[in-house]
């Protein structure tokens, strides 16, 4: 029903249907993203007539020449060079110590450091794979199964897209025309949710089969342990430090946040020894890697949102499922439904420029605040790194240990569960998200 008056709303024909049908034939024949979207929304430009094909090229540059962008990069040569000066192994060590006193501490402590590791890098996959490299051995030797420690890894990275800075927030600000430092005061709260939810299913779990011991550790020693931490690596908490009070204070934007960090972790990398001029062309490399994947899904995929929103799209979706509903609590629940849909089966880029512009308008026909619309948005999208069968995390952590995918993604779903339940409280709680911006948000 819902699908045929979107139809006959928008009166869609084969220079709709056609894309879409090629787009899931080059997705399921393994072609990368980027060109599934970009020989999709060509073939929509030219079939509807929407844009001009003379016209694509200077759409695609545009798509990309936003300053926004500029900070994309730099957070993720941010995380690259702190994997390499080892003030990541810094992180994880005061995580340890601040955890010591729980049972199942270095669990714990392994989603805390993916937590740090996420305000600076704002990239899931560069956190799944630096945290992992350092913890998964150290937590099977702690007595979590490998299947269970990869799938924790997974779950703790996925905070890379939740805390800012956040690349997914960038993203769907340039897309929205709203501020990046606006969306990044908003994420905080809602973060920290994500990253408690994950803290606590681990002790959960571990509660209940006996993972790993510990936490007999009285006071005097506690405290020692944690002053010794601190002592060893407390500079290196002065690159998410730069870059939080930069941005939150007004006095940087995220982009000169972003370039303040990198040469902020250059030079500790040199004052301590671990940095030399050698390591810049595999640190370079390695972010230009990246950086070849987001940016021209960007490119492509504003194009195609062009296409659609002139042939009405978005609006015959407002339609149709207004048309079903006007429940406000209903809708809100299709469009987390059909978000954590999309986070399964592709990546969390593509599905924000295409589907921001396609479900806002719905947010904006309930009344919903913009910028909850775009922290429920990302929040949704995060739950897809743990889930088959994109599920990005997983393949990382896979890709380091050797596991089997399926059997992560089984012990994923605790986190799964949990997380789902803070998508919703932000989803019906409009404080959670709003509660540190300014009144002119509210």
């Amino acid at each position: 029903m819902m699908w045929n008056t979107f139809s006959q709303t928008v009166d869609l024909g084969w220079d709709f249907y056609g894309p879409v049908i090629l787009f899931v034939m080059l997705v399921m024949l393994a072609v990368p993203i980027w060109a599934a979207i970009g020989a999709s929304a060509i073939l929509m430009l030219l079939w509807s007539g929407a844009l001009p094909l003379s016209l694509v090229g200077e759409s695609l540059f545009d798509g990309i020449d936003a300053f926004a962008l500029t900070a994309v990069p730099l957070f993720i040569l941010t995380g690259d060079v702190l994997v390499r000066t080892g003030l990541s192994r810094k992180f994880l060590d005061v995580a340890e110590a601040l955890t010591q006193f729980a049972r199942g501490g270095f669990g714990s402590a392994t989603v805390l450091v993916c937590g740090m590791f996420s305000a600076i890098s704002g990239s899931d996959a560069a956190g799944a794979a630096a945290v992992g490299r350092m913890t998964i051995d150290r937590l099977v030797e702690s007595g979590y199964p490998r299947p269970y420690a990869c799938a924790l890894v997974a779950a703790g990275a996925c905070t890379g897209i939740l805390i800012p800075p956040s690349i997914a927030y960038i993203i769907i600000g340039l897309v929205l025309g709203i501020s990046a430092s606006t969306l990044f005061m908003a994420a905080v709260i809602p973060g920290l949710f994500i990253l408690v939810s994950i803290l606590i299913t681990n002790i959960v779990v571990n509660r209940v089969y006996g993972y790993e011991g510990g936490g007999n550790i009285g006071p005097g020693e506690y405290f020692a342990n944690l002053g010794r931490a601190l002592r060893s690596g407390w500079y290196a908490f002065i690159v998410p430090g730069v870059i939080f009070y930069g941005i939150f204070s007004g006095h940087l934007t995220p982009t000169e946040a972003g370039a303040t960090a990198v040469v902020v972790t250059i030079i500790l990398g040199f004052i301590l020894g671990t940095l030399s001029l050698a390591d810049f062309p595999a640190m370079l490399i390695s972010s230009a890697k990246v950086n070849g994947v987001i940016l021209p899904i960007i490119a492509f995929s504003l194009p195609l949102a062009q296409a659609l929103a002139i042939m009405g799209v978005p609006q015959g979706f407002v339609g149709a499922v207004t048309g079903i509903t006007e429940e406000p609590a209903l809708l809100i629940l299709l469009m987390i439904l059909v978000l954590i849909a999309a986070g399964c089966v592709m990546e969390t880029t593509p599905n924000i420029v295409i589907l921001a512009p396609i479900l806002k308008p719905l947010a904006d026909n309930i009344g919903m605040n913009e910028i909850q619309f775009c922290v429920m948005m990302i929040t949704a999208l995060g739950v897809g790194f743990i889930t088959p069968p994109l599920g990005l995390n997983l393949f990382v952590v896979s890709g380091i240990t050797g596991e089997s995918i399926l059997r992560i993604a089984a012990r994923a779903v605790p986190f799964v569960f949990f997380m789902l339940i803070v998508v919703l409280l932000i989803a019906y709680i409009p404080a959670i998200s709003t509660t540190m911006l300014p009144d002119i948000y509210r």
